[in-house]
C-alpha cells in the first residue's frame, strides 16, 4: 500500500521584521493548504532575518511570545495541518540567540523543536564573511521526530556540510531528511544540489529542504533552490530563483525500496584508523 503524502515547501524571501515575515509566509502557506498540501516546510531564518557586517542579526523573540510561532501555531491549528518552521530567533539565556527550529502538528501544538548545531562561522571570499557564532548559541542534541507520516530529521543550513549528523539520523530510524536553509548565493550555486543529493543518496532518505530566496537586508543573499528528493537522489522539484510554493507528493515506500537495492545502512562498520609515517621521520 503505498505511503504518499503531499508536502509544499514555501520559499520565502528574507525579511528584516517579524511582522514582515509572517505578511510573506502567510500567503504562501494559504496558497499550499488549498492546493491540497498536508505538511508544510519553511526555511532558516523565516521569521526574519538581517545582517550588521559579519554577524547575522534575526529579530527575535522569546519562545512563549515569538509572534511568528504563535501565528503558524494558529494556521497549522486552522487548517488541520502539519508546518515544519525551519528556524526563527529565539532569545536564549546568556544575552544570545538560538537558531530554533520547530514542528507544528495539526492542532497547532509544538511536537518538537531543534537548536541548530553546526554554526555559520566562514570566509566565502575576502569581502564575504559570516560569523554566526557572534549573535547565536549552538544546540548539542539531533533532533529524530515521530510524525504520523513518517520518522523525520531534522537539522538546519550549515548542518548539510557534516554528513556524520545525516547517517546518524537515518541509523536512528529517520526516512526524511530536513534541511531548512538560508544559503547563501555564492555557496548555493556550488553546492546546494550537489549535498542535497548526496545525503539522499548516502542514507536512502528523502531530502526536503526549504530555502529562502534574494536579498538579505544589510548585505548577502540566499539562493532559493528549495528542493524535494527521492532516496535515489533524483530531485523531483526544484523551487528555481523566485519566492513561492513547491508542491511535491511523496511515497515513503519508496524509502525502504532504495534501502533493499543498496543496503548500505547495514553495512556500517567501526574502524580504526592506522598512520603510516613516512620513512626516517621519527
Amino acid at each position: 500500500m503505498p505511503r504518499p503524502l503531499s508536502i509544499a515547501c514555501l520559499q520565502t524571501r528574507p525579511m528584516p521584521s517579524i511582522g514582515q515575515a509572517i505578511d510573506e509566509a502567510t500567503p504562501l502557506a494559504e496558497q499550499a493548504v488549498r492546493a491540497g498540501a498536508e505538511f508544510l516546510f519553511l526555511p532558516e531564518y523565516c521569521g526574519g532575518l538581517k545582517s550588521e557586517g559579519s554577524a547575522l542579526t534575526p529579530p527575535h523573540a522569546t519562545e512563549a511570545d515569538h509572534p511568528f510561532l504563535a501565528a503558524f501555531r494558529d494556521f497549522a491549528a486552522q487548517h488541520n495541518v502539519w508546518i515544519m518552521i525551519g528556524s526563527i530567533a529565539v532569545s536564549g539565556h546568556d544575552g544570545k540567540i538560538l537558531n530554533r527550529g520547530y514542528i507544528l502538528d495539526q492542532q497547532g501544538n509544538i511536537h518538537s523543536h531543534y537548536d541548530k548545531i553546526h554554526l555559520f562561522d566562514v570566509q566565502i571570499s575576502p569581502t564575504e564573511v559570516y560569523r554566526e557564532s557572534t549573535r547565536v548559541t549552538a544546540g548539542n542534541a539531533m533532533s529524530l521526530v515521530q510524525t504520523p507520516y513518517a520518522q523525520l530529521g531534522h537539522t538546519i543550513c550549515y548542518d548539510l556540510r557534516f554528513p556524520k549528523l545525516y547517517r546518524d539520523l537515518a541509523q536512528a530510524g529517520a526516512e526524511v531528511l530536513c534541511t531548512p536553509a538560508a544559503f547563501t548565493k555564492k555557496t548555493g550555486e556550488a553546492h546546494w544540489h550537489i549535498l542535497n543529493r548526496a545525503r539522499a543518496i548516502e542514507n536512502g532518505c528523502f531530502m526536503i529542504s526549504a530555502c529562502a530566496i534574494g536579498e538579505i537586508a544589510g548585505g548577502g543573499a540566499s539562493y532559493g533552490h528549495s528542493l524535494v528528493i527521492n532516496p535515489w537522489g533524483e530531485i523531483i522539484a526544484d523551487g528555481g530563483d523566485t519566492p513561492g510554493v513547491v508542491f511535491a507528493t511523496i511515497d515513503l515506500d519508496e524509502v525502504a525500496e532504495a534501502r533493499g537495492r543498496i543496503p548500505s545502512l547495514s553495512h556500517d562498520r567501526n574502524y580504526k584508523i592506522t598512520t603510516v609515517k613516512e620513512r626516517g621521520i621519527a
